[in-house]
Parts: C-alpha cells; structure tokens; sequence
C-alpha cells in the first residue's frame, strides 16, 4: 500500500478531550491543532494526514470517516492532496539541503521564478514539484480525486440523500482513475 499524504479542513477545530479518541481511531496518523475550549473556537482547523490504502480516494474516505467518528459534532468540509510544504519539507522531496531550496526560494540559486508562497512560508507542492522538473505522479492522481471527494463532501452536506455511500463513491474513482492512467 502507499502512504498518502492530504489535508482536511475541519468545521471547528478539535477539543483537547477529543484529542485521545482521534489518536485512538487514527493512531496518530491525523494530527491536528486543538483548543481547550468552545471559547477558542475561531473558525474553522486543518489536519495533516498520511494513511496508508490502495488509493488515494479511499486513504481520504477512510480519514474523513474516522475523524468525524472520533469527534462528533465535526463535519470534513474539503480536502486537499496538494499539500503546503515548509522549506525543510520540500529540501526532502526534492534531495536538496534546506539552505539550498532557502536561496532558491529567494531568487539567489537556481533559474529564478521560485513559485511564491501561498501562506507564510508554505509553498504548493503542485507548483515546486514543476520548478524542480519533478514529475510527481501522486499529482496526476490528486487532482482528479480530489475534485471528486470535495464534490462528495459538499453533496452530503446540502443534499445528503442524493451522495452516494462512502464505498460506492470509493470504487467509482478508482475504476475512473485507473481508466485514465
């Protein structure tokens, strides 16, 4: 099986007592950031997830089912295969130093027109991934089923009786996937 790497935005943020519970399901392959109490709560949170499965639809359906056991009352709002990535994540991905993708980043190594941040000093993996000329096929896969599971998501949310089962729609982006690849 291969690990695949996501995010998830969460309704809310997760509670400090929901946090075993989440471990537990997941067994520490979602990690998320947490408040103490509904007075913290400012919004909407991320989790980070890597998850083994055959596919990446049913690593993102699995999570999705598993986090939304573990901390009922949180709803998985989207999900995202192109992650953002820190500058050591990326000197990793790429078989660079971190100084290295650092002087990249800002125009003094390398061709010039280093992707720009998308938040503070998070970059779009999709994006480096091109600068570098690293053909990631993990994207080829992510796209795609990503739309497709964000798509899901919303249908459940406004008109739930109409979004088909988890494994329904699981086998239908892996048939769909494999047709394309």
């Amino acid at each position: 099986m291969v690990a695949y790497d996501f995010e998830l935005v969460l309704s809310r943020p997760v509670f400090e007592h929901e946090l075993d519970p989440l471990f537990e399901r997941t067994q520490g392959y979602v990690t998320v950031s947490f408040v103490r109490s509904a007075s913290d709560v400012t919004g909407p949170a991320n989790a980070r997830c890597s998850w083994e499965a055959p596919s990446l639809a049913q690593a993102m359906v699995e999570v999705v089912t598993e986090v939304e056991a573990a901390a009922p009352g949180i709803v998985v709002r989207r999900v995202e295969a192109d992650p953002l990535l820190a500058l050591r994540e990326i000197a990793e991905r790429v078989g660079r130093t971190v100084e290295s993708v650092r002087l990249a980043s800002t125009g003094q190594r390398g061709p010039g027109g280093f992707p720009p941040p998308e938040q503070h000093r998070l970059w779009r993996w999709s994006l480096i991934s091109a600068w570098y000329g690293i053909d990631d096929p993990a994207l080829d896969e992510a796209a795609p089923t990503t739309r497709a599971v964000n798509g899901w998501l919303a249908l459940r949310e406004v008109v739930p009786e109409l979004a088909p089962d988890a494994r329904t729609l699981v086998k239908a982006l892996t048939h769909a996937i494999r047709a394309t690849a």
